[in-house]
């Protein structure tokens, strides 16, 4: 474009918003919008995609169809580990995920799922709500040009299926396994192969032996994925996923783009949809522990050499991600510090309440 003409046409833009012509798009109360949210998950897998299309099905009613939302499942639009990337670059408005699958973008996400030996279900949700969590969140995601928000929680997780039993430290050398987030680091650091696998991807890994072991989450999704029919021990709890977090992430400018009321139903039903997604995992992981029970399978636990192990090089990676930046060290030290506090509140309360539960209803 040649330069008068360039001038020309700025001069007449300049004119048109002075004069009220052109001014700046404002939403209105009656405007309609209509989303692509994108999952990591199958559409309908328990707990999990299902509460996904929950999630956007609650948006829409609650605004009357002034915002719609249209969910994908991975490979639908984009594939798994690339929902972030798709909201950030505007392929998609929003996703349903969980942090530590964009840890290749950031580690620090990982404390907004899990951190092995770390906070609880109802821990997490406590710091992120009221213990300064949220704000960092949002401060680590603005980066991406993207708002979060708690849309969930899977509760305690297990500890993995294996083909092997793992007794000792030496036994985990050389097993090639899908683990995800610092739990996976963590085998690693310890010998492990380790890979991530999409969900759909773990069941047909584990039968042509591409893989020795598997975590996925717990009773409820591991036992309706099938795990229980290629592997013979069930290593519980999770050292790696005490309790983690199930987000909701919106592209910024189309978040801010929205009027405050619509703004507004996406925090009350992202709120609503944790409540909703950890009461799920409760009930069915509970219900399907029976099932799984029924199989032929031996439950184990990691020894105390193992766990100790897994411990040290948990925490060894943790300190590394601080140490990436001053704003991940104020994430890690918001974390811990509210962590160091838990534990001992845990084990004289919730700890102690589970054992003594126990023994009541032992049979």
């Amino acid at each position: 474009m040649k330069r008068r003409n360039f001038l020309k046409g700025a001069g007449l833009a300049v004119g048109a918003v002075a004069g009220g012509m052109a001014a700046p798009a404002i939403a209105k109360a009656d405007d309609t919008f209509n989303w692509r949210m994108v999952m990591p998950w199958p559409k309908g897998s328990p707990g999990l995609g299902a509460n996904g299309e929950k999630f956007a099905e609650r948006v829409t009613k609650m605004s009357g169809g002034r915002l719609n939302i249209k969910v994908y499942g991975p490979g639908e639009l984009v594939p798994a580990f690339e929902c972030m990337d798709a909201v950030e670059q505007g392929v998609a408005e929003m996703a349903h995920g969980t942090p530590y699958y964009w840890a290749g973008k950031d580690d620090a996400v990982n404390f907004f799922s899990t951190i092995p030996f770390g906070l609880m279900g109802w821990e997490l949700s406590g710091w992120l709500r009221f213990g300064g969590g949220q704000e960092l969140w949002e401060e680590l995601y603005a980066q991406f040009n993207v708002v979060p928000f708690l849309a969930g929680n899977t509760g305690l997780q297990a500890g993995g299926w294996f083909n092997k039993e793992i007794n000792t430290v030496d036994d985990i050398k050389g097993v090639k396994m899908r683990y995800a987030g610092i739990g996976g680091e963590a085998m690693r650091r310890l010998g492990a192969i380790v890979t991530m696998l999409p969900a759909a991807e773990i069941l047909p890994a584990l039968q042509s032996g591409a893989i020795d072991a598997a975590e996925w989450v717990g009773p409820w999704n591991d036992y309706a994925f099938g795990l229980t029919q290629v592997a013979k021990y069930y290593y519980t709890p999770a050292f790696a996923e005490p309790g983690t977090g199930i987000e909701v992430f919106i592209n910024k400018d189309k978040f801010n783009s929205l009027p405050e009321d619509l703004q507004e139903i996406v925090r009350i039903a992202a709120q609503a949809n944790a409540e909703q997604t950890l009461a799920d995992f409760t009930y069915n992981n509970i219900t399907s522990y029976q099932a799984v029970l029924k199989k032929n399978i031996e439950i184990r636990h990691f020894s105390d050499d193992v766990i100790k192990a897994l411990a040290k090089e948990s925490m060894d990676a943790v300190k590394e991600i601080a140490g990436k930046s001053e704003l991940n060290q104020r994430i890690y030290d918001s974390y811990m510090d509210f962590t160091k506090i838990a534990a001992p509140y845990g084990e004289q309360f919730e700890a102690t309440a589970l054992l003594q539960r126990a023994k009541v209803w032992e049979s």
